[in-house]
């Protein structure tokens, strides 16, 4: 009798277990998926003119090596400094910088 209690108390343990592991499983998923922004890769004539402006102002002597785009209009671009090191700056439609990280 008591090993049928035990066993009866066992499964109940693993069900509840496997109920909580699963739900939280989800509601971390969820979370990653909503804060992932999803950028397109551009040619740099999609670029518009107020971003161009802003990039020659803030980087007169780089080079755009890529330019993204998301759906909420930002932009991140991949500029090539002097130095040839890069830099991902995010910009968006109106020429405002976005501080990302």
């Amino acid at each position: 009798m008591k090993n049928y209690a035990t066993l009866v108390l066992l499964a109940l343990g693993m069900m509840f277990n496997v109920t909580a592991m699963t739900v939280s499983n989800t509601v971390e998923i969820e979370a990653v998926m909503n804060t992932v922004d999803e950028y397109v890769k551009i040619k740099s004539n999609e670029l518009t003119p107020p971003v161009i402006e802003e990039i020659l102002k803030q980087y007169p002597t780089s080079k755009l090596g890529a330019a993204y785009k998301n759906d909420k209009g930002e932009f991140k671009l991949v500029m090539v400094l002097k130095s040839g090191t890069r830099r991902t700056v995010y910009i968006d439609q109106h020429g405002n910088w976005i501080n990302k990280k």
